[in-house]
C-alpha cells in the first residue's frame, strides 16, 4: 500500500495544520511521523522541560489519532538514517511537511529532500508558522527591510483578517497502530518545569497590562507558537480589531525570522559588523552571578531566578537584564543568549537573536548603544510595590541579600565609552 507521509517537527498538532491538510487530501492513506532529532538533541540535559512537553503534546496527538485506528509513529536518530528506516517499512508516494526557515532546518531539508529524489519521492513544503514568509514583505526593490516599523506597515497592508482563517481536518490516516515510546527509551526523564496553557482572554487589556511582571497578564502563548501546538491562525481569528499592541507582538516574530533568513551571519555575528570592534569584558565570575540572579540588583536577579526555576520570564524584565549584562558587566551579547537558549521554554533562535542584539545594541532596528536601562528605575516604573521581586527574591531585605556588583553610574559611563572606542576602531 503506498502512503503519504505527513513529517511533524514545529507544527504538533492535528487542527489547522496546513501541510497536514494537504496530506490528508493527497488521495493517499496519510503515515503521520515524528522524528525525535539527535543532531538536536544531543545537546540538552536528560530532564530538559522542552522535551517533556513535546513529549506530551505527541502523546496527545497519538490518543487522538488512535480513537481513528491510526497512531503517530515516532523515531529516533538523525533525520537520514530515519527516513531510511522509513523507506525499509513503507512504500512512500509523497512527504508533506511545514518549512522552517531556520538554517540548521534549512540544511536538513535539503538533505532529506535530496534523499526522496532518489527514490523518486516528492517532498511537498507548506508556509504554517507564519502568515508571511520570508519574501513576503520586502521593500518595492525586493530587498528585505531591517527596521520593524516600516517591517510592520508594509505586513499590515497586505494582511486580510478574512483569509485568516483556520482549517478543518478531515481524517484519511494509515489505519496501523504503532506503541508509543517511553520517555526513558528516548533517553530523557520528567522535568519539573511545566509549561503553562495560552491564555487569549486578556489581550484587549494587553497594552496596558503587559509591562508590569507583577500582574502576570502575559498569554504563555510563546511555547505554544514555537512548537505549534496552536496555529498563528487560530490566534489571530480570536484576537478583536482592536487588539493591535498584541498582534504587533507577533509581527515582531515575523520580522526577526525574515531577518534570520536573510542574514544567517546573526547566528554567531553581530547584525551590524562596526560592532565588531566592542571589546567584552567577559568576567565569568560577574557572569555567574547574573545567571544565577545574585547580583544584587533586585529586578535583574528576579527575572533570572524566575528564568532558572520556571523557564519563563516576563517581556519587560527581559530587556531589564539583558541590558544588563551586555552594558553594566560588558559581556558579550552571545553568552546572554545561549543562556536563554538553554533555560527559555520558548526559545526560538530567531526571536531570542533578534532580542538579544536589540539590547547590545548590534542588532537590527536595536536601542541606540547610550540607551543604558538603570534598573532601580525601572523598578520604580514597572514594579514600585515590589511584588514581582519579593515573589522571586524574598531575601531583599536581609545582610544576605548580595550588594550589587556594580556602581550604575560608573558601569553606564564604561559601557558608553566601550561602545564609542569600539565604534572608532
Amino acid at each position: 500500500m503506498k502512503v503519504a507521509v505527513f513529517w511533524f517537527r514545529r507544527d504538533l498538532r492535528l487542527e489547522d495544520n496546513t501541510g497536514l491538510n494537504q496530506a490528508l487530501t493527497s488521495g493517499l492513506p496519510v503515515l503521520p511521523v515524528f522524528i525525535f532529532d539527535d543532531n538536536i538533541l544531543s545537546d540538552l540535559p536528560k530532564n530538559d522541560a522542552r522535551i517533556g512537553f513535546i513529549y506530551k503534546t505527541l502523546q496527545s496527538i497519538d490518543k487522538k489519532l488512535k480513537e481513528e485506528g491510526s497512531s503517530l509513529l515516532c523515531l529516533k536518530g538523525k533525520p537520514e538514517a530515519a527516513w531510511k528506516q522509513l523507506f525499509s517499512m513503507f512504500e512512500i508516494a509523497a512527504v508533506y511537511t511545514s518549512k522552517d526557515y531556520e538554517p540548521y532546518a534549512l540544511g536538513r531539508d535539503m538533505g532529506i529532500k535530496k534523499l526522496l529524489q532518489e527514490k523518486g519521492i516528492g517532498l511537498h513544503l507548506f508556509k504554517d508558522q507564519v502568515i508571511f514568509e520570508e519574501n513576503e514583505v520586502v521593500k518595492d526593490d525586493g530587498k528585505p527591510y531591517t527596521v520593524y516599523t516600516p517591517y510592520k506597515n508594509k505586513w499590515l497592508s497586505h494582511f486580510d483578517r478574512n483569509k485568516v482563517k483556520p482549517q478543518t481536518i478531515i481524517g484519511n490516516f494509515v489505519q496501523e497502530t504503532f506503541e508509543f515510546p517511553e520517555m526513558k527509551e528516548l533517553g530523557f526523564i520528567p522535568s519539573n518545569i511545566e509549561v503553562k496553557p495560552y491564555d487569549l482572554s486578556q489581550t484587549s487589556s494587553y497594552a496596558k497590562t503587559r509591562d508590569y511582571p507583577a500582574q502576570d497578564a502575559t498569554s504563555y502563548l510563546s511555547p505554544h507558537l514555537r512548537f505549534g501546538t496552536v496555529s498563528v491562525r487560530q490566534v489571530i481569528a480570536q484576537l478583536k480589531n482592536s487588539d493591535v499592541t498584541f498582534l504587533s507582538e507577533l509581527i515582531w516574530r515575523e520580522f526577526f525570522m525574515q531577518i534570520l533568513f536573510h542574514f544567517p551571519h546573526v547566528v554567531e555575528g553581530n547584525f551590524k559588523p562596526q560592532y565588531n570592534g566592542i571589546e567584552w569584558r567577559n568576567n565569568e565570575a560577574e557572569f555567574e552571578k547574573w545567571c544565577s540572579g545574585q547580583t544584587g540588583y533586585p529586578m535583574v536577579d528576579a527575572g533570572m531566578r524566575q528564568l532558572n526555576q520556571t523557564g519563563y520570564m516576563h517581556n519587560r524584565v527581559r530587556m531589564v537584564v539583558a541590558s544588563f549584562l551586555c552594558k553594566h558587566l560588558l559581556v558579550d551579547w552571545r553568552w546572554g543568549e545561549a543562556y536563554f537558549a538553554e533555560k527559555l521554554l520558548d526559545y526560538e533562535l530567531a526571536s531570542n537573536n533578534g532580542n538579544w542584539q536589540w539590547a547590545a545594541g548590534t542588532g537590527c532596528d536595536a536601542a541606540p548603544y547610550f540607551r543604558v536601562f538603570n534598573p532601580t528605575e525601572q523598578i520604580k516604573k514597572f514594579d514600585p510595590k515590589l511584588e514581582y521581586i519579593k515573589k522571586w527574591v524574598p531575601e531583599l531585605n536581609d545582610f544576605s541579600y548580595p550588594k550589587p556588583i556594580v556602581d550604575h553610574k560608573m558601569a553606564r559611563e564604561r559601557a558608553i565609552e566601550t561602545y564609542r572606542n569600539g565604534l572608532n576602531n
